[in-house]
């Protein structure tokens, strides 16, 4: 792994990796699940979904190799997800289905697939097309620890922002992811054309 640190790349990986996770947008799921008087860990649902995407995170490529799939093939695919979700955001759509099942609501849906979900594992594969290991690792533990503090605070969070509040910033970074994967796409494009 390399320790190249980058500010500008750990800011944006941070920012790619908060838009895909979509604290902001799934704040109102935290918040019903509290008003169902359904019990959650902040803190295991952090740590979990930090294990699980940092395994994610180094194993993914092995799981490609199996397939023969390239990191710029596996980035394109991502950028288009990340194009649908950001479209999701965007417009107020439901393309992807939260079908999973039932059970306990630290692990599922908190933890799967709110958190560490098929967005989130295409994103982390795909930034490693783009950025050093170090600055997208760090800017997933810094998103981890807005989980913690978000999934801590949820009532207050809600008072603070309202739900006008909640709605501009997933409106805000819809339109960010969808920047985002229109630079991804471009990127990585050019590697799969024939020359």
């Amino acid at each position: 792994m390399d320790f190249n640190f980058q500010f500008k790349e750990f800011i944006s990986a941070f920012i790619v990796l908060f838009a895909i996770i979509d604290l902001t947008g799934s704040l109102p799921i935290f918040i019903t699940l509290k008003e169902k008087k359904l019990a959650f860990s902040s803190s295991k649902a952090a740590i979990f979904a930090t294990i699980i995407l940092v395994l994610f995170f180094f194993v993914g490529d092995w799981i490609l190799s199996l397939f023969n799939v390239d990191v710029s093939s596996f980035a394109v695919a991502g950028a288009l997800i990340i194009f649908v979700i950001a479209v999701e955001m965007t417009f107020g759509v439901e393309i992807f289905k939260n079908d999973g099942p039932n059970g306990n609501v630290t692990i599922v849906p908190i933890v799967f697939p709110i958190i560490a979900g098929p967005g989130a594992f295409t994103t982390l594969l795909s930034l490693k097309a783009e950025y050093h290991q170090t600055n997208i690792l760090l800017g997933l533990l810094l998103n981890m620890i807005l989980v913690y503090v978000v999934l801590k605070n949820v009532g207050f969070l809600e008072k603070i922002l309202g739900k006008g509040g909640i709605f501009v910033l997933r409106k805000f970074f819809g339109v960010i992811l969808l920047a985002i994967a229109v630079k991804l796409f471009m990127n990585n494009i050019s590697y799969l054309l024939p020359n």
